[in-house]
């Protein structure tokens, strides 16, 4: 067994763990009161969008554990894939560290860190898949 599919299936426990831990996130958010505030439709956006994340990472997830050697493999279709998601995990850094609340992320220091430390795995994890040649 090659250490890049260690590493993958290290990225898909932690994408499964990144969904699971968002669905903890509504109580520190204070979402229901948040949402409470806003239009029906922005409402409706906002939850199936929020569900729309979580299923991708569950996606990505499942991929990463059962099909590692085939998106390790250099294949066009794999190389594409992998790809993508070092695109998704490499944008959400910066936007972690420039876009979210820093009060928040300060309050909630160590998993800021964990999350921001595990999407940088996950894009350098994926964006090495990407460029490995067949």
């Amino acid at each position: 067994m090659s250490a890049t599919i260690v590493l993958f299936w290290a990225a898909g426990l932690i994408q499964i763990g990144d969904a699971g831990v968002n669905l903890l996130l509504p109580r520190p958010l204070r979402s229901r009161e948040n949402l409470a505030r806003v239009s029906p439709m922005i409402r409706q956006v906002f939850i199936v969008h929020w569900f729309y994340v979580l299923l991708t990472l569950v996606i990505f997830g499942v991929a990463c554990l059962l099909y590692a050697p085939e998106l390790t493999s250099g294949a066009p279709l794999a190389r594409f894939l992998c790809a993508a998601m070092a695109v998704f995990w490499g944008l959400r850094v910066p936007i972690q560290l420039l876009v979210f609340d820093r009060e928040f992320r300060r309050r909630h220091r160590a998993a800021d860190v964990a999350f921001t430390a595990g999407a940088i795995f996950l894009a350098v994890v994926f964006a090495s898949a990407a460029v490995r040649p067949a």
